[in-house]
């Protein structure tokens, strides 16, 4: 080999290395789905900014997506989210904008009622990107796989009117949950699995009334399962066959957990609101075993997070901390409504308070330490969750209000 072609090996290898360096970072800045890559509210992007100034972040770009509670998710400069146009036109748009100015690369329109039950009604599951692909659920079960790049639907089915799947009182709110080749949501008794590449039905455990939250996967003993909280349960299935290995009793007035569970080691956390409150459980032998269950948390529809043997959620309309060994109260924090929350794995919890406030708070037993604070939205109803995808925080309200926020470092 001569010193010439030595050179020029050496040298692409420094640029491929470059590129992947590059295309790693890009993929750890996705949030491709319902509370992240990992399912559970962390990111693992840490080198952003809380130096705001008293003007706050600077909003890059806005957008109106129409009415209802789906998150923003970011994957491949794309950014999905979904929303209704109203009581009269009865239609439901699902967006697909470039993530960095918010210009529309594609929507998709259908027919689907607002259905304002005692909120603004509206879109309420998050889309799942998976690849190429994006799948959709509308709140009467209107199911899509879009490619994610064109809008093109690739199929679609509808799990009321297709597969007779019973809706709940406020409709179908499960975000589609990608495990290997299954879609899976918590639809029927206790979920469904369908296959990701037509919609067809891998397994079921009946069509009976279902529960608010997504789906979450985990191992235990070696056996892969599936925490799905149901109507008046928490269920456990096998993933390979949806066959139920144990359930625990959790039922409030409205039959709503909304709030998906947390799993650490052979422990569950589990939380409703309506004065349900909250439980830890032990699993053994595919046994439910009660370590606490109580009142100290009380999570109407946004999940708590676990962080360094500490959960941090929000009590109907309190932010609380506490210690997830005997549940006692560290602290209670007023002033953040009935908000919602995900964190950074250094610890910084990315808060949105109920009127459209973004606030920005260490995760830490000792009290709430509030870093930031800003109104990024109009101060109208906001539950949804934030995002946070590449040193920008997407934001959105009920009214349809998105807003995309600088925080890069």
């Amino acid at each position: 080999m001569n010193s010439q072609t030595l050179r020029n090996r050496v040298l692409c290898l420094v640029v491929c290395a470059i590129v992947a360096g590059q295309c790693g970072f890009c993929l750890a800045a996705d949030w491709p789905n319902y509370r992240g890559p990992n399912y559970n509210g962390f990111t693992s992007e840490t080198d952003w900014s809380t130096n705001w100034g008293p003007d706050g972040p600077k909003q890059l770009w806005k957008k109106s997506v129409g009415i209802g509670f789906s998150s923003i998710v970011v994957s491949n400069g794309r950014a999905y989210t979904m929303g209704n146009k109203g009581r009269r036109e009865a239609t439901d748009v699902v967006f697909c904008l470039d993530a960095g100015t918010g210009a529309e690369v594609w929507t998709h329109e259908y027919d689907c009622p607002l259905e304002p039950k005692w909120y603004e009604g509206g879109t309420l599951a998050t889309p799942t990107v998976d690849g190429d692909v994006v799948y959709t659920i509308s709140k009467k079960g209107h199911l899509f796989c879009f490619d994610a790049a064109t809008g093109t639907v690739k199929w679609q089915k509808n799990m009321n009117k297709d597969y007779g799947f019973k809706l709940p009182t406020w409709h179908f709110s499960s975000s589609g949950l990608v495990v290997g080749d299954m879609l899976i949501f918590n639809i029927g008794t206790a979920g469904v699995a369908l296959d990701k590449k037509n919609g067809n039905i891998i397994w079921e455990n009946g069509k009976d009334v279902c529960g608010y939250a997504t789906p979450v996967s985990y191992t235990m003993a070696g056996q892969k399962c599936l925490a799905i909280f149901g109507a008046d349960a928490l269920k456990a299935v096998n993933l390979a066959d949806g066959k139920l290995l144990w359930q625990y009793p959790f039922v409030n007035q409205h039959k709503v957990n909304a709030a998906d569970p947390i799993i650490s080691g052979d422990s569950i956390f589990m939380s409703s609101g309506y004065n349900r409150g909250c439980a830890k459980i032990r699993i053994v032998d595919n046994q439910p075993e009660v370590l606490w269950d109580n009142e100290v948390m009380r999570n109407h529809m946004n999940c708590t997070m676990l962080w360094k043997g500490y959960l941090y959620g929000f009590d109907e309309s309190q932010l609380r901390c506490l210690d997830f060994k005997d549940c006692s109260i560290k602290w209670k924090q007023d002033g953040l409504g009935k908000g919602s929350l995900m964190m950074s794995t250094d610890g910084r919890m990315i808060i949105m308070t109920d009127k459209g406030e973004l606030v920005i708070a260490e995760a830490s037993p000792e009290g709430f330490k509030q870093i930031a604070r800003a109104q990024i939205l109009p101060k109208s109803k906001s539950w949804t969750t934030p995002t946070l995808s590449g040193g920008k925080i997407y934001a959105r309200n009920a009214k349809g209000d998105m807003v995309c926020v600088d925080v890069g470092g």
